[in-house]
């Protein structure tokens, strides 16, 4: 199972970025245990954590690593050079914390991480990429690649210079995949010319995907009754060609079992469902929403600690919904007693890590003229 790589890998992966959690906001390991077995159960294998995740590998440990043989399944982690480092020796020293927390003994899939323009020479300055094919050679590592938010042209570069990676991770959805910020389509065409496995992330575009504009839903329902919209998308990506597994970010029990329902039996899309994806994305082109997908890269480094995902989440409510007094009321809710939109002091540092690539600036200007 450790060396498992290739079309067969079940196509539905085990995000672990967006845990269920308790009132006081710690990771529910029981939930997640139940979860686990659920997708293990069904067939499913990948399981996608990464460093920076707060408390999810440690949360993997004991839903996954300590319940299951190493066998049972495939894991996988991420090294970040750009935060939570400050030179190449506390770069590298996020393999080893990884490994002590998640206890897994090897990673069966280990990515460097978020890579984009702005940050991608960390990992040349860090030597990061001759550290991973070190890991490698040592066992401790059984395949390596990089996820990325970056354009083609870097991506091509840097798959040219590093021809031995792997595979690659990258943002695919439906309502992406011409967006000139997040370069899906093109990103992924790069990836197969090099012949490239791919992992997706955001298949659901943080949820965003799982409730589309009105307009949207009402398409998919007359199309299939019976499906739940999240599984539009995500049936969308698993269905090109080269994909080793689709990442869903799953929260709840609920989310797991409707996602092995139509992804343990998968089933490409058929050609009249992809012109309804065709259909859907000409619908989206044409309705007004903020895509963020509440990675909340974004909060660490803000010196006012906006909750900028919950700001956007009310105004994408006013927008799509069009409903201001809701949505300055789920505002208001929201941001009880924390910094609010107007707080901002345009500082950047924000829209430095942000893998969408918003004007975060100014969206939350406009947040505070709607919502304030």
């Amino acid at each position: 199972m450790g060396e498992k790589f290739g079309p067969d890998v079940f196509k539905l992966g085990f995000g672990l970025m967006r845990l269920p959690r308790l009132g006081d906001g710690s990771i529910d390991v029981d939930t997640l245990s139940e979860m686990v077995d659920l997708f293990l159960a069904a067939g499913g294998t990948y399981f996608d954590t990464a460093y920076v995740y707060t408390g999810s590998e440690e949360a993997t440990r004991k839903a996954l690593v300590e319940r299951y043989p190493r066998d049972a399944y495939t894991l996988c982690t991420k090294l970040v050079a750009w935060a939570h480092c400050h030179d190449e020796e506390s770069a590298k020293a996020e393999f080893t914390t990884s490994l002590e927390r998640t206890g897994a003994g090897y990673f069966d899939y280990y990515l460097l991480h978020a890579i984009q323009e702005d940050n991608y020479q960390k990992y040349d300055e860090y030597h990061i990429w001759d550290f991973v094919r070190g890991l490698k050679a040592q066992g401790l590592v059984k395949r390596w690649g990089f996820s990325f938010h970056g354009g083609p042209e870097l991506l091509d570069r840097l798959l040219t210079e590093h021809p031995d990676v792997d595979y690659v991770q990258l943002q695919l959805n439906y309502a992406d995949w011409e967006n000139p910020s997040i370069h899906s389509r093109t990103n992924y065409e790069t990836a197969r010319k090099h012949g490239k496995l791919i992992t997706v992330m955001e298949p659901v575009k943080g949820g965003m995907l799982a409730d589309p504009p009105e307009k949207v839903k009402e398409l998919f329902r007359q199309t299939d009754p019976g499906a739940s919209i999240a599984s539009w998308a995500i049936r969308y990506v698993a269905s090109l060609p080269g994909i080793l597994t689709v990442l869903s970010g799953m929260t709840s029990v609920e989310q797991m079992r409707d996602n092995l329902s139509y992804m343990k039996d998968f089933r490409p899309l058929s050609e009249h469902e992809q012109a309804v994806i065709r259909r859907a994305q000409e619908l989206m082109m044409n309705e007004k929403f903020i895509p963020c997908t509440s990675c909340r890269y974004c909060m660490p480094g803000c010196p006012q600690e906006i909750p900028i995902p919950e700001v956007f989440k009310s105004v994408n409510r006013s927008y799509q919904l069009d409903q201001l007094e809701g949505a300055r009321k789920d505002y208001a809710r929201r941001l009880q007693d924390r910094s609010k939109a107007s707080d901002c002091v345009a500082c950047g540092q924000c829209e430095s890590v942000c893998p969408q690539h918003l004007s975060i600036i100014s969206l939350l200007e406009e947040s505070a003229r709607l919502m304030e």
